[in-house]
């Protein structure tokens, strides 16, 4: 048992007699099965509950069997409390109790719907999700400011976080992998918000991104062929636009007898490999202390006899040491960056080298970027929700202080659709790139038909 012994509660099967004179009353208040009475029932509810469990004993209990204790006792409060409820609004009103008993409340629907990719709260009352690359706001609802900062202290409590008025801001990782950021008063000016990246349980490849139309079969076996020859590859792209959905996908093409090193802010790259080993950033204790840097794990995995090196997100001055790694024996090495064109990402690299506090002038610094880049990929989200590759573009060296660039695939928009839909055909730009010779020299054999401006690609 999860609570002592309950005490009988007789049960009323019709309402009590007013006393003679007096207007009738019903004595029984009926719930609906929505909206906010609702949910202040099933929070006070759980509060009720939390009173009267041993909350020692759920652990040694499956969600079956605390389901029909906690049947039962609701069962008995609802008595207690004058509440009348069919037999379907009373199971659905456990299964949220059990939510907020066992998992995070209000999330726990939304984090289990396959078809959303990501949460965002916006305080108590108001919660959209993303779906299909398009945002929507759902009905989901918390009772109120201290219940929703309740859930988000015990998400961040369980992974060894913390956040309160010293430390407003938080980053943490759920059990399943998803991502999570939240902020809380006095930064928050409309009550705590909270987002989560949802998990993929099953990794998207390749194959299934031209499935998507995200680019054409004839690019993709590029692209493969580009990471089995072992290129440097920057994806570069939005927020939302699918670079770590890409670098998961190119990964595939890694030989499995390579030794890969992954180093993330918060791991989501789920490499398929046997010879992975995953590095994951820490932020700052209480005391400011014990943070570790992605750019202390980028000079710490050049230790590490790594092969190739795949940082989820170049940010700050790890990119100098990235390019250091490229450009010293690892090749194959992967990276995203936020930028809206290829050339715009070589810009933001050559920024953040200056963040990593070496005196490097900005010609040296073009003369890194050009020696260890070897492709970049540009990914976008359109205004129709769906996520492509823009643009395939070859590094190809200096001229003068310049870095050189050519553009080898692009998807070409042509106008917008019924519904919005954003129509446009991938295409060639006639450019044979300089990597294919290396690809050559390895045994992968492109056609030349592949970079012929003549054929619309099917994407």
């Amino acid at each position: 048992m999860i609570w002592p012994a309950r005490k009988s509660v007789e049960a009323t099967t019709s309402p009590a007699v007013p006393p003679p004179g007096a207007a009738p009353s019903a004595t029984i208040a009926v719930l609906p099965t929505r909206g906010e009475r609702r949910t202040d029932l099933k929070v006070d509810l759980h509060q009720r509950l939390i009173e009267r469990i041993n909350l020692s004993a759920l652990d040694t209990m499956s969600r079956e069997q605390i389901s029909v204790e906690v049947a039962g006792i609701v069962q008995d409060m609802l008595v207690e409390q004058n509440h009348a409820l069919n037999l379907a609004e009373r199971g659905e009103l456990v299964e949220d109790i059990l939510d907020e008993l066992l998992g995070l409340g209000p999330l726990e629907p939304l984090l289990k719907d396959p078809t959303i990719t990501d949460i965002m709260v916006n305080g108590a009352s108001t919660v959209f999700v993303e779906r299909k690359g398009k945002i929507e706001e759902v009905k989901t609802r918390f009772k109120d400011d201290r219940h929703l900062l309740r859930i988000i202290q015990k998400i961040v409590g369980a992974v060894g976080r913390r956040v309160d008025e010293s430390s407003p801001m938080v980053d943490a990782r759920l059990a399943d992998g998803s991502r999570l950021n939240a902020i809380i008063g006095p930064l928050a000016i409309d009550g705590p918000a909270l987002s989560i990246r949802k998990f993929s349980k099953t990794p998207i490849d390749m194959s299934k991104l031209v499935g998507y139309g995200a680019l054409p079969q004839e690019a993709a076996e590029v692209l493969l062929g580009v990471v089995a020859a072992r290129r440097n590859v920057i994806i570069s792209g939005g927020t939302g636009s699918g670079k770590t959905t890409m670098l998961n996908a190119l990964s595939a093409a890694i030989d499995n007898t390579e030794r890969i090193l992954t180093i993330e802010d918060s791991a989501e790259l789920q490499l398929q490999q046997r010879h992975v080993v995953r590095l994951e950033t820490r932020p700052a204790n209480i005391e400011g202390r014990g943070e570790i840097s992605q750019r202390e794990l980028v000079k710490n995995a050049l230790r590490m006899r790594p092969d190739r090196i795949v940082l989820g997100e170049i940010r700050s001055g790890e990119a100098f040491d990235m390019l250091q790694a490229m450009n010293t024996g690892h090749d194959g090495s992967m990276t995203t960056v936020h930028a809206n064109t290829p050339r715009d990402a070589l810009s933001r690299i050559e920024q953040m080298i200056g963040m990593s506090g070496i005196d490097i002038s900005p010609k040296s610094a073009r003369a890194q970027i050009a020696a260890a880049i070897h492709v970049v990929l540009q990914l976008s989200r359109l205004s129709d929700g769906s996520r492509r590759v823009m643009s395939i573009s070859e590094v190809t060296g200096m001229e003068g202080e310049t870095v050189l660039m050519q553009e080898i695939f692009r998807y070409k928009r042509t106008g917008v659709g019924e519904n919005g839909k954003v129509l446009g055909h991938f295409e060639a730009t006639g450019i044979r790139p300089k990597f294919t010779e290396v690809l050559t020299a390895r045994g992968i054999h492109l056609p030349a038909s592949l970079f012929d401006p003549s054929n619309k690609l099917s994407a």
